[in-house]
């Protein structure tokens, strides 16, 4: 294969559940992959997923490593970007201690740059420069998938506090609630995180509570309780998949109504695997949770789906390495 554009940039967003990746060129995506994320507990097959997934998207661009500008991947966890490291990444299977992703990457690709950053930073990064943020100069996105997470713009720029600002995923939402994936009790992701989700059904089964999700789950050839699985068992209305989406929903609403009352934000963005699978329902379901909490109800924030979808992450993180266009056609 010859190269026949040059200057493409790669973004490549990593979940506990899938990779996806772009390719853009002219700020259009012209490629794009997604593989489900291995779950060996090796970082090397991680990593090797990633560069799988950034071949395949060039193969579709028509382009082979050599258009290859700069890769940019957006990855749960405690970021070190000068080195390209990731570490506490408990969602991804053999990143809880501390891996050289962006190196081993660039290794893998002759040694193209690769920058790397929190994975719901760059998925909110992509909505505001080219979704549902557009018009909007302060805003949070609360990406809810295998972990809750959040992204927070003030006055036109990401915000970055002193490197955790807008996790929105580990607010308290009950002080002796359930227990969260980083061990403290009450937070929101015990309650709308997927992986803390799918430890409560298990445990709900082994008490006799009956469910389809597990049997969705198994059909479908997954391991995970995936945003999938949940959408399907809604449909057929499994009654534990509606109460843990109930729980979630309530939950977020405590937590977003929380952070509006303190920023007064013009709007919420969520995303993430079961923002984007559930859609307009869940959306509609968070807002009713969280107006009766809202100090100025009648000034409430635009709450939005994202626009991008599942792209959103991707693209933000092309967008780390490519700049930063004002719209994006995808």
């Amino acid at each position: 294969m010859t190269s026949v554009n040059s200057g493409m940039t790669a973004g490549v967003d990593v979940g506990g559940t899938k990779i996806q990746t772009v390719v853009l060129h002219d700020n259009k995506v012209v490629g794009s992959s997604r593989v489900l994320t291995p779950s060996t507990g090796k970082p090397g097959d991680v990593i090797n997923a990633i560069v799988q997934t950034i071949g395949a998207s060039l193969e579709q661009a028509s382009a082979d490593e050599s258009a290859l500008a700069a890769v940019g991947v957006g990855i749960p966890g405690e970021i070190d970007a000068g080195a390209g490291a990731v570490s506490l990444a408990a969602n991804v299977p053999g990143f809880m201690d501390r891996v050289l992703l962006g190196p081993f990457v660039s290794e893998q690709l002759g040694g193209v740059k690769v920058t790397i950053d929190n994975d719901v930073r760059v998925g909110v990064l992509g909505e505001f420069r080219a979704g549902a943020g557009r018009s909007y100069k302060n805003l949070l996105g609360v990406w809810v998938g295998t972990g809750v997470g959040g992204g927070l713009v003030l006055d036109g720029k990401l915000h970055d506090g002193q490197g955790a600002a807008g996790e929105i995923g580990h607010t308290v939402v009950n002080p002796r609630g359930l227990k969260c994936s980083c061990g403290r009790r009450g937070h929101l992701e015990a309650y709308a995180g997927r992986a803390q989700m799918e430890l409560r059904a298990r445990r709900l089964v082994s008490r006799g509570q009956t469910t389809s999700l597990l049997k969705i789950m198994k059909r479908r050839g997954r391991t995970r309780l995936t945003s999938g699985t949940y959408a399907r068992a809604i449909a057929t209305g499994d009654p534990m998949a509606m109460k843990l989406i109930r729980e979630a929903a309530w939950a977020l609403g405590i937590a977003i109504a929380s952070a509006q009352n303190l920023l007064d934000l013009e709007a919420i963005i969520v995303g993430g695997g079961l923002g984007d699978r559930l859609g307009q329902p869940f959306i509609d379901r968070i807002v009713k949770e969280m107006t009766p909490y809202l100090f100025v109800p009648d000034r409430p924030p635009a709450v939005l789906r994202t626009e991008l979808g599942d792209l959103s992450g991707a693209v933000g993180a092309a967008m780390l390495v490519g700049g930063y266009p004002s719209a994006l056609p995808v």
